[in-house]
């Protein structure tokens, strides 16, 4: 009998598992997300990551609205299936306000501030 990745993951009482998103080629953070069965199901079979927006309470394609999807290169699984690293090659930007990576803004702790990194990408295409 062949295992699945679905069988090693530990869904919880909300039936979803966070899965960390990860830029295969600077191995930059990009976004953390959620999973359902489906979602992961949708992503194996298409090698698109699909997230489960909790927030609308769907189903979705990253990228569906954009255009900016993730390709999947790799998923791993944490020691105890609590959690996925998908590494992706990324088109154009992860985040929905059009940075590279969700996390483009970083505490400076000497300044007790926010600062910004980087601008928003444009989609050239």
């Amino acid at each position: 009998m062949e295992l699945k990745l679905a069988d090693l993951v530990v869904w919880g009482d909300s039936g979803l598992i966070p899965a960390i998103i990860q830029d295969d080629a600077s191995g930059q953070v990009l976004t953390l997300c959620h999973m359902n069965r489906e979602a992961l199901d949708r992503t194996l079979e298409t090698g698109l990551v699909h997230v489960f927006r909790r927030s609308v309470g769907k189903l979705m394609m990253k990228g569906q609205t954009s255009g900016h999807t993730q390709t999947v290169k790799s998923i791993r699984i944490d020691c105890e299936g609590k959690s996925l690293l998908v590494r992706v090659d990324q088109k154009v930007a992860a985040c929905h306000r059009n940075y590279f990576t969700c996390y483009f803004r970083e505490y400076d702790r000497g300044a007790g501030e926010i600062v910004t990194h980087g601008e928003p990408v444009e989609d050239t295409g």
